[in-house]
């Protein structure tokens, strides 16, 4: 429940900038993971952004719709489906993450450049933790 707390005080924060650019959050949050890790496929998207793959199959699609987003099959297996962003979504990242950088700017300000980081080390830490014993 912590943890849920936690991040739903943070998307207080952060959602009316994501909506405001008519996205939402798992659309926003597929943009970053392909901004950041590059063109990738549907179920290596669902891993990093934590959506299961049937309803991203449906997000992929309304994001394809609206521009956001590209799908190509690979040559050598039709099966397979690369994603990349569009030129409208890099636009998207340029505009929106300076406002998300003023936002966490002031999160900063607020409780602590110093708690900040101990929240990231922390949640880092129960990540790695957790992943090992998926591993074993």
């Amino acid at each position: 429940m912590l943890l849920l707390r936690a991040r739903e005080k943070m998307m207080e924060r952060f959602r009316p900038l994501i909506t405001a650019h008519g996205l939402t959050e798992q659309q926003w949050r597929i943009i970053r993971a392909l901004n950041e890790q590059g063109p990738m496929e549907p179920r290596q998207i669902s891993d990093i952004c934590t959506i299961s793959s049937p309803s991203m199959a449906g997000v992929l699609a309304r994001m394809e719709s609206l521009g956001l987003v590209t799908k190509e099959r690979f040559t050598d297996d039709q099966r397979r489906v690369l994603v990349e962003l569009t030129d409208a979504s890099v636009d998207l990242v340029r505009l929106i993450s300076k406002d998300l950088e003023a936002n966490y700017r002031e999160l900063e300000r607020k409780v602590g450049p110093e708690v900040v980081e101990r929240v990231y080390r922390a949640v880092d830490d129960l990540l790695a933790g957790l992943e090992e014993d998926e591993e074993a």
